[in-house]
């Protein structure tokens, strides 16, 4: 069965079949390629964007690519990546070997009452064992008998075990513990911090990419409006057409000027919103007047964000960077709760240590000669152990939730994405189909103008709703590159290969 293209290329073809043939083309309906038909129709010869030789092209990948590179919140995202090393870092400071001083002296009226010297070495383990290394030196008139060593000192080599709280956890396992996990964690936050500024930049883009294109369509109408006065204006002076002809043709002139130079003001402003997203060296970037966007925008979109071949089939919530963050987080909560729990055992120190008066001799130190002690602890009610205990229940709780409705929101969104991007396809062939026909119906009614069977007034009603329906097609378009910015967001990715 015939379309209605079909039919309308057969009876522009009985009316004029010369101009028809060169004007009429057969649509690329592939959502792929969506950029203006009409510009392939137009008279571009005179168009404004129509760049001299000196004109700079700054792709999609390129842009992304400075802005990836040098933009301050880029840099700030990568901050905290070192705050997650530094937090890493002070967590293993907590086993890190020590060493310990203690000096007392008292001298009174010329009497040395004591004269204290205490040394430690010591060396936390990952359980809740310690062991040291130390040395002691006492003396004086009123010196505590129970601190009197021989007079080239003692030594002593020993051990401390928790046997209650802190053998199989302590505070300092603990913060070592979310210290690795919240390094992982910053490592999500810094992708989805990356993904955020580059999604924001890459909206400035298409909007920058969008007002080059009506810049190009009021321009291309304006010349094609200017030819049209000419000939009338010819017209006039042959005596083939009337005065007010020319008053209207001059009108439409007007009427076109006007919105080339609003195109072009918009032009300006979006490039000038487009120059705070470039920096080079902390330095912001200003646009030079020659720099243009890519022409062919459309098919470069998923291959700059790197989001070809995505699907539903293929998408895991599960590696979602929110998701990981929200885990890496949970984990950390999980180990808060192991410490609470562990602090309802009582408090069990065991301390042994062999002493030696000569510390060059190793076999000096035996078991007979030691110095031991334990300490025991316990509330009665743990009233407060358990009221800690029971709040770290809760948030890990609350973590869970938090992840399972997280989860979903994701699911969902990327669903409906790609939901519109499908039906922005759709509407993208149809506005195709639309802007052809107005350009068809709009030279089928200048050749009738041509042989004197229409008017001015027909051709500019013909021309604006060429324009309305450009711009429509212009919006669609518009809409399914937010539809796969919306998508890139969503999957919260950061691209690689970003030069």
């Amino acid at each position: 069965m015939p379309t209605r293209n079909n039919i309308l290329c057969f009876l522009f073809l009985c009316v004029c079949p010369w101009t028809a043939v060169s004007a009429y083309t057969v649509v690329d309906k592939s959502a792929v390629s969506v950029e203006f038909r009409f510009k392939r129709k137009l008279n571009v010869q005179n168009s404004a964007l129509q760049q001299p030789i000196d004109t700079t092209i700054l792709s999609l990948k390129e842009y992304l690519g400075y802005v990836k590179k040098h933009h301050p919140i880029v840099k700030q995202a990568g901050l905290i990546l070192e705050e997650g090393q530094a937090q890493l870092l002070k967590a293993r400071g907590g086993f890190d070997p020590k060493i310990e001083v203690d000096y007392d002296r008292k001298d009174f009226k010329g009497t040395e009452y004591y004269d204290e010297l205490r040394g430690a070495f010591k060396i936390p383990t990952w359980y809740g064992v310690e062991f040291k290394a130390g040395a002691e030196r006492n003396e004086g008139e009123f010196l505590d008998p129970s601190l009197t060593v021989p007079e080239d000192g003692l030594y002593s080599v020993g051990v401390g075990v928790q046997l209650g709280q802190g053998l199989w956890i302590n505070e300092r396992m603990a913060t070592l513990r979310k210290a690795k996990f919240f390094r992982q964690q910053t490592q999500s936050e810094r992708d989805l911090l990356v993904n955020a500024i580059l999604t924001d930049a890459t909206q400035v883009y298409f909007e920058w990419w969008r007002a080059a294109q009506e810049q190009v369509l009021y321009t291309d109408i304006l010349e094609n409006a200017r030819e049209r006065l000419r000939g009338v204006k010819l017209g006039v002076e042959t005596g083939d057409k009337a005065v007010i002809d020319s008053v209207e043709a001059r009108i439409a002139v007007k009427s076109r000027l006007l919105g080339a130079e609003q195109a072009r003001i918009m032009f300006v402003k979006k490039k000038l919103e487009l120059a705070n997203y470039l920096w080079l060296d902390g330095v912001p970037v200003e646009l030079a007047s020659q720099v243009y966007p890519q022409e062919n925008l459309a098919d470069e979109i998923d291959a700059a964000l790197e989001i070809m071949g995505q699907s539903l089939d293929l998408f895991n919530v599960e590696n979602h960077p929110k998701i990981l963050a929200l885990q890496l987080k949970m984990d950390q909560l999980e180990v808060d709760r192991q410490l609470k729990a562990n602090k309802l055992l009582p408090k069990i120190e065991a301390r042994y240590d062999a002493i030696s008066p000569e510390w060059d001799q190793s076999n000096s130190f035996n078991l007979d000669n030691y110095k031991a002690g334990l300490n025991f602890s316990m509330p009665l009610f743990l009233r407060k152990e358990r009221g800690d205990l029971q709040l770290a229940k809760i948030k890990l709780r609350d973590a869970e939730y938090d992840i399972l409705a997280t989860s979903l929101a994701i699911e969902n969104k990327i669903k409906a994405v790609f939901n519109e991007i499908d039906s922005y396809q759709v509407q993208l062939e149809i506005s195709d189909e639309i802007v052809d026909d107005s350009q068809l119906m709009l030279i089928a009614e200048e050749r009738k103008f041509e042989l004197g069977d229409s008017s001015l007034f027909l051709i500019n009603s013909r021309e604006s709703k060429l324009i309305e329906n450009s711009l429509k097609q212009l919006e669609v378009m518009m809409k399914l590159f937010g539809a796969k910015v919306a998508l890139f967001n969503s999957l919260a990715t950061v691209p690689e290969n970003l030069d």
